[in-house]
């Protein structure tokens, strides 16, 4: 790994809009090599520093979990022929789970938007905020979409 341009964990945030206290938690956890130190004892870092990290954000502000960003960060390093059909393989499970994810706000998006509008009506004798609320399962499931349906054929 070469280290040319020698900069301190301060400049490396800046380039890399990382807190320092997230770059020192990467260094932990082994997803940033430890730096060198300075006589000084101050981390100095290179550019393939400023390149790995900017790859670690990128891959956490698309949600990938840390155990996938090593994984990337390995594959990424590995110089065999196909890296990218195991990259296509994590990246395609962890669509899979965003599309799902989407699905459930969108439901929880029906279910408040109902709700809210019956709110806003004051034709009820319940409030149907707390009636959604109330409803939802004691496993402490979220309630299905045809809850809200339910509620406001009991009233009204």
């Amino acid at each position: 790994m070469s280290r040319p341009a020698e900069i301190t964990i301060g400049e490396l945030s800046r380039r890399t809009g990382c807190k320092v206290e997230t770059v020192r938690y990467y260094e932990r956890t082994g997803l940033v090599p430890s730096a060198p130190r300075s006589a000084g004892r101050y981390r100095l870092y290179g550019d393939d520093d400023v390149r790995r990290l900017a790859f670690i954000r990128r891959a956490r502000a698309l949600g990938f979990a840390i155990p996938d960003v090593r994984a990337l960060l390995t594959l990424a390093r590995d110089r065999r022929e196909a890296p990218c059909a195991e990259a296509r393989e994590l990246a395609t499970a962890h669509l899979q789970a965003v599309r799902a994810k989407i699905a459930d706000l969108l439901a929880m998006e029906r279910l408040l938007d109902e709700a809210v509008t019956r709110c806003e009506a004051g034709s009820e004798p319940c409030c149907p905020v707390i009636e959604t609320l109330a409803e939802t399962a004691p496993t402490g499931r979220k309630p299905s979409a045809n809850a809200a349906e339910r509620a406001r054929r009991r009233h009204g």
